[in-house]
């Protein structure tokens, strides 16, 4: 804890030393920094609060503004769980967050560690969250052989055993110490064991087999999957549509595209071209577009066509200025399809 008073990150939701936590940027970051590290995070988060300062604001924003404003982030469903999360607060507590793990864990998108993070870090309830960083300084420190995912119940046990002593918690303190040594000192690789409090206590150092912690299960690679993506000009416009609500990239805007199949041929993907009159034949772009999600790579063939300056979107289809697109809920695929395609 000392040395966190000392060398505590500045982050953007993170008050200064002194102050007491706003519940509502600790819940917002944590959601965002879900799969996602902090550069990343910033400057989306600083969008979001500057839009929506607080849980009331973001619950009456529609889910579509809430799409736009994420594009890019990735992991989608963050987005609508976060939103879905803000109405619940706003319709059922008042546009105030519950100040306990159980309560907080009713909320939608709200899982066991983020419901541990926010009553740890707003509320300073003594529970102790366990993220990636956490899990690396508690592997390392007890030299744990159990490889993750299994030793994940053991790590949050050793690891709660760290919360700092006392009348007077700074459980939330205590969390954020932990993250900010797994960030800064107890890295991945090359780990500056030297400048860290714990040196004197960790076995991983003490062997000399630090970086070799914690152990991981090897991952299984998803299938490649293929596809086709059309990119369809009407002068200064192009053909865009939303995906289904449910699912991958769930409620996000795309260019139409053929299934994603494992397998998948460039005939059959393009019998699945959206019709229009006026495209007498698709150009085939050369080269890929490719894009790895969670559970597989994808690789997309991508085919453009101009069509007259009247011609008429398919159903559930629009057409959208390309010079607006930047305000559209574009996740990142499809914003390298659009790219490959209007390439000269």
């Amino acid at each position: 804890m000392q040395w966190y008073d000392r060398h505590r990150r500045r982050l953007p939701w993170r008050p200064l030393k002194g102050e007491r936590a706003d519940p509502y940027r600790v819940w917002l970051s944590e959601i965002m920094l879900q799969q996602t590290g902090v550069k990343t995070v910033g400057p989306y988060f600083e969008k979001f609060v500057a839009r929506w300062p607080d849980v009331d604001a973001l619950g009456s924003a529609s889910l579509d503004d809430v799409l736009r404003m994420w594009a890019g982030l990735g992991y989608y469903s963050r987005a609508r769980n976060l939103h879905a999360c803000a109405v619940a607060v706003r319709r059922d507590h008042g546009g105030i967050f519950p100040d306990t793990e159980e309560g907080l864990r009713d909320l939608p998108g709200i899982g066991p560690y983020t419901a541990s993070a926010i009553a740890a870090i707003a509320f300073g309830r003594r529970t102790m969250p366990v993220d990636g960083n956490i899990e690396r300084v508690v592997s390392r420190l007890y030299a744990l052989e159990e490889p993750l995912p299994q030793a994940k119940p053991l790590i949050q046990l050793l690891a709660a055993t760290l919360l700092t002593e006392g009348t007077t918690s700074r459980a939330g303190d205590s969390a954020q110490a932990l993250m900010d040594l797994g960030s800064t000192i107890c890295t991945p690789k090359k780990p500056a064991c030297a400048l860290c409090p714990l040196n004197g206590d960790c076995l991983a150092r003490t062997r000399g087999d630090q970086e070799t912690f914690p152990r991981k299960t090897p991952k299984k690679t998803g299938e490649l999957r293929r596809g086709a993506a059309f990119v369809v000009t009407r002068s200064n416009e192009l053909l865009l549509r939303t995906r289904p609500e449910k699912g991958l990239l769930g409620g996000m805007t795309e260019v139409p595209t053929s299934d994603w199949l494992a397998g998948q041929d460039d005939r059959t993907a393009l019998k699945q071209a959206p019709v229009l009159k006026g495209v007498a034949r698709w150009r085939r772009k050369a080269g890929l577009v490719t894009h790895v999600f969670t559970h597989f790579p994808l690789e997309l063939v991508v085919h453009t066509a101009e069509v007259p300056a009247r011609t008429r979107a398919p159903e559930n289809m629009r057409w959208v200025p390309i010079a607006t697109l930047k305000d559209e809920a574009l996740p990142n695929v499809m914003r390298k399809v659009i790219a490959h395609g209007l390439a000269e």
